[in-house]
């Protein structure tokens, strides 16, 4: 049994049955059913069409549980007629049901966990595990999730900043549980790309692409973070950073700058670097400039502080990162970072455990407890 096949397949055979009028809790159910009948028949005798084949029976079992519910008889002008078994439509109706999942009704929570679900084939379980949550909760999330999205036609062309954004979210997730979200969110991610030509698209394949390869250097044999500028370069994925710099440079040859592929840029420019000396922080300031005007984010902004000490030195960093919100996520650990790069030792090491009381992510947290130690130690008692 090919299970890569089935879950492959999955997305489309979904969205074929809410194009053809199911709602999304009752054609998933059907789905469900007909891959539970793939899996005891096919081992035998694979169709030559499976997606036809999954098309047709996961129909067939809509219909009759439809026909069963004396509460649905109001389907009754929808199961009249039963289409014929056949290919399968050489259409691909999962561009659709990404658009779907990421409804701008639900939030950015439930966009994610129903994405997972119903694009990525991922079961609830495997998606409460990569969340860290009961399995009853997240099936609770997903639950609500498609009651919200029922009786949504697939008939509207969906907004892809939104789809870009749920993927996003898919990527930030991290890598725990037994399914890797970062490599998921890259596959669906290609998936979505190979469907909308938009450089949107390609620039947020790019900048997964550039992140992603640095992930064995990321994290020391004991799980501690290791920073950018410390990381051992050797162990970066060239492959990926090449297919991710050519995929960027296409989509920017177009003309038609957005924001993933100026963060995509500006991992680009740190990926190009064969040291962290060798860093062109001018260029990635300009970058930042770039993508503070188009998203306005505090967030982008507190990021080009960091680019500005490291361009212009620190004492311009800490002048570009006085005009911004001190109550920011990681504010006080920049802070740190640009006074210790200012010879302020006392003042960074404070910081630093300050920063590190802040945290909410252990790892986060054990990296900054760790550089006011070592900060504290090179003072002496």
């Amino acid at each position: 049994m090919d299970e890569a096949l089935l879950r492959s397949l999955t997305p489309g055979v979904l969205a074929v049955l809410v194009r053809r009028g199911a709602d999304f809790a009752a054609a998933e159910d059907a789905v469900q059913d007909a891959l539970v009948e793939a899996v005891r028949v096919w081992p035998e005798e694979t169709p030559r069409d499976p997606k036809g084949w999954l098309v047709t029976v996961a129909w067939r079992r809509f219909l009759d549980a439809t026909r069963a519910e004396a509460a649905r008889r109001r389907r009754e002008d929808l199961v009249d007629e039963e289409p014929a078994a056949g290919p399968a439509s050489g259409v691909d109706d999962t561009l659709q049901l990404y658009f779907l999942c990421a409804h701008p009704s639900l939030t950015p929570s439930s966009a994610v966990a129903l994405t997972l679900r119903a694009v990525g084939g991922l079961t609830t379980r495997q998606i409460a595990r990569a969340y860290l949550v009961p399995e009853a909760t997240m099936a609770q999330r997903i639950s609500r999730a498609k009651r919200t999205v029922s009786g949504v036609r697939l008939d509207r062309h969906g907004d892809v900043a939104t789809v870009l954004r749920v993927l996003y979210l898919v990527f930030n997730e991290g890598y725990s549980g037994d399914v890797d979200l970062v490599a998921e969110a890259i596959r669906l991610t290609r998936q979505l790309a190979a469907q909308v030509d938009h450089p949107e698209v390609a620039g947020l394949l790019a900048l997964m692409l550039l992140h992603h390869a640095r992930r064995a250097a990321r994290t020391a044999p004991d799980g501690s973070l290791v920073p950018l500028a410390e990381q051992d370069r050797s162990r970066w994925d060239t492959r990926a950073i090449a297919e991710g710099v050519e995929i960027l440079q296409a989509a920017l040859a177009r003309d038609r700058l957005g924001e993933f592929q100026a963060q995509a840029a500006i991992a680009a420019l740190h990926a190009d670097a064969r040291t962290a000396e060798e860093t062109d922080w001018v260029q990635i300031v300009e970058w930042y400039d770039e993508l503070a005007r188009l998203t306005d984010s505090p967030v982008v902004r507190l990021n080009r502080a960091v680019a500005v000490g490291e361009a212009d030195g620190p004492r311009a960093g800490l002048a570009a990162l006085a005009e911004l919100d001190e109550s920011l996520p990681r504010h006080t650990a920049v802070a740190a970072h640009l006074h210790e790069r200012d010879g302020d030792l006392p003042k960074a090491a404070r910081l630093y455990a300050e920063a590190a009381h802040k945290a909410s992510d252990l790892a986060e947290r054990d990296h900054l407890t760790r550089q006011a130690a070592r900060l504290n130690h090179r003072q002496g008692p």
